[in-house]
């Protein structure tokens, strides 16, 4: 089997971060969201991963290179305008051949992965197995109607008037007999191929399309209420291990993560949280669910439930919550006190 990723959406909900970065690569626990991603396909034993990239394939490549770790090959497949999930598949043809494959959505966040589905597809290998999730609205999704068996009866792309609350999670499992439906579908209204569109074809023309409902936590990291969401959940699952420098004065409680080459001084960190390497924390008081990125500067400050991206630098600021502080960005406070910061990359902020 091989793996098909997604990873060519420009993140408009992501601003201001995805003016600087693709949002694939916006760091979730210190790791961009598509290391996590790939790290759930590898799970599956696949050793073969095409990405489908945009405009901003290079960054993507120059971030992952050829190879995700030993033995795992990437292939990068340009996509030239976003044309729909189903036009990607069409882009792959060559480099998915006649195998069966699992497609990821480059910004899907799944808490337990998917290794178990991927075995139940495997053995029974319907034309295609979807992931669902019960959401309280299925409006903005793919939602799927199934029989009690499992068996997919109907699929229908953002419905108005929902007939399930069970909606396509953003990864699912096809054998080649999905290049037939991708090639007698015509595009949308929006002027998009829709793989829902695609499956949907599979269900009338007598293919079996089959679904698993998904009991993990699962986010597409769209909004940075997502990115931060995700954050918690990745760090809630980690363990400590302390590689970097800490003096007396400072106190460590719970599950903290502080990389080599990352030092610690007269400063308060309650885990979960991550100190990236060579980064400084000074003076400070680190809440629960805090990322701090690689080469940040820390000091006099008060963060929790937040995200520094590599190389920030935050002075004399306390009372941070929900916030995302970009690469390289420098907040600065002369008086003390301030709840929710959004600072792009490479910005000067300085809180009155």
């Amino acid at each position: 089997m091989k793996a098909l990723i997604l990873s060519g959406g420009s993140g408009t909900r992501l601003r201001p971060f995805s003016h600087s970065m693709p949002k694939q690569l916006m760091p979730i626990a210190n790791r961009p969201v598509l290391e996590h991603v790939l790290a759930r396909v590898a799970e599956l034993g696949v050793t073969e991963i095409g990405i489908v990239v945009g405009r901003r394939g290079r960054e993507i490549a120059d971030a992952l290179g050829g190879a995700y770790r030993s033995g795992v090959r990437i292939t990068y497949i340009p996509q030239e305008q976003p044309l729909g999930l189903a036009h990607c598949v069409s882009l792959a043809r060559d480099f998915l051949g006649d195998d069966d494959f699992v497609m990821f959505l480059g910004d899907t966040m799944l808490s337990h992965g998917v290794a178990e589905i991927a075995e139940e597809f495997r053995l029974r290998r319907p034309a295609c197995q979807l992931v669902l999730r019960k959401v309280t609205d299925p409006r903005q999704f793919g939602v799927a109607e199934t029989d009690p068996g499992g068996t997919v009866t109907r699929l229908e792309e953002k419905p108005a008037s929902p007939r399930s609350d069970l909606a396509v999670v953003g990864v699912y499992f096809f054998t080649p007999a999905v290049h037939e439906a991708v090639a007698a579908i015509r595009p949308s209204r929006r002027g998009e191929l829709e793989i829902t569109h695609a499956i949907q074809w599979l269900i009338e023309h007598g293919h079996v399309v089959r679904a698993t409902e998904y009991s993990g936590r699962w986010s597409d990291t769209g909004r940075l209420e997502d990115v931060l969401e995700c954050n918690r959940d990745l760090l809630d699952g980690l363990t400590r291990e302390i590689t970097g420098e800490v003096d007396d004065h400072s106190r460590l409680l719970g599950q903290v993560v502080v990389e080599a080459g990352a030092r610690v001084y007269r400063s308060d960190i309650m885990g979960p949280a991550i100190i990236g390497a060579r980064s400084t924390v000074s003076d400070s008081r680190i809440g629960p669910h805090t990322s701090i990125g690689r080469g940040c500067v820390i000091q006099e400050a008060g963060l929790g439930y937040s995200i520094a991206l590599d190389g920030a630098r935050v002075t004399g600021v306390t009372g941070v919550h929900a916030s995302v502080i970009g690469r390289e960005a420098t907040v600065s406070c002369a008086s003390g006190s301030q709840q929710r910061l959004i600072v792009g990359d490479h910005s000067t902020v300085v809180v009155a």
